[in-house]
């Protein structure tokens, strides 16, 4: 495989050893879970012949099994509607943003040069696709029962402070309620950026107060991203509310 001077595969190796040890993951194949951190920016780069995007994409459907599952037992006097509100919130770009960054997979995180000084390993939607590769990962290596664990340790953990900080509703209508009832206007959305084939679109959207950014979010459709953005507005509520 050619690589970069930059990359060293047994240093790479070696973080993702210690994330799992610490993690208290017991790996069998330690190799298979490298896919995790291969973020798309750093396939030429690194002559890789896959991204993490197709198993972030099945890790989120593990993910919302789980979810599910969890809340339908715990709730048993939710309606669909609720168990979908408390759902949306906990497996939402956000959320899985700040398990990543709790766990340390931002100093794992393969990018392009670019993207690296660019602060990639930061951005909220990449360690929310990273954190979904690597439970699918899991779910191979390990099976069901072991992502089960690392759902429930890491994510549904989570649900004390969604609903101390009612995360669970709505962010869009949330967010439009506090700035209509203290600036009697109301929040609009931008599309800052379109990027991807047709068939793989990420849409990047800014929330606004006015001419005052409140929140910004990418994510996999429009709908998607302005939800998120407007939660990422409710998150920053302290800095913008007075402008």
């Amino acid at each position: 495989m050619k690589r970069s001077n930059r990359f060293d595969m047994v240093a790479f190796e070696e973080k993702i050893e210690w994330l799992l040890v610490s993690l208290e993951i017991p790996y069998n194949n330690l190799s298979s879970y490298q896919i995790a951190f291969f973020h798309r920016s750093v396939l030429n780069e690194l002559n890789l012949p896959e991204s993490n995007e197709r198993v972030e994409y099945l890790g989120d459907a593990v993910l919302e099994l789980i979810a599910t599952e969890y809340l339908f037992k715990a709730f048993p006097s939710y309606q669909e509607g609720q168990l979908t509100d408390v759902r949306s919130a906990l497996v939402r770009g956000r959320n899985l943003a700040n398990v990543a960054l709790k766990l340390g997979l931002q100093d794992i995180i393969l990018l392009s040069r670019g993207e690296t000084q660019a602060g990639g390993n930061q951005n909220p939607y990449i360690l929310a696709n990273t954190f979904e590769a690597l439970l699918w990962v899991i779910y191979l290596d390990l099976g069901f029962p072991a992502a089960k664990k690392f759902v429930e340790d890491h994510v549904l953990s989570t649900l004390s402070h969604i609903f101390e900080g009612e995360l669970h509703i709505d962010p869009k209508s949330n967010l439009q309620e506090i700035i209509q009832a203290t600036h009697f206007v109301t929040p609009h959305y931008e599309l800052l950026q379109e990027t991807g084939a047709d068939h793989d679109k990420i849409y990047t959207i800014w929330a606004y107060l006015g001419e005052v950014l409140i929140g910004q979010w990418t994510g996999t459709s429009k709908k998607k991203a302005q939800s998120s953005a407007a939660e990422d507005a409710l998150a920053k509520k302290d800095i913008w509310f007075g402008k």
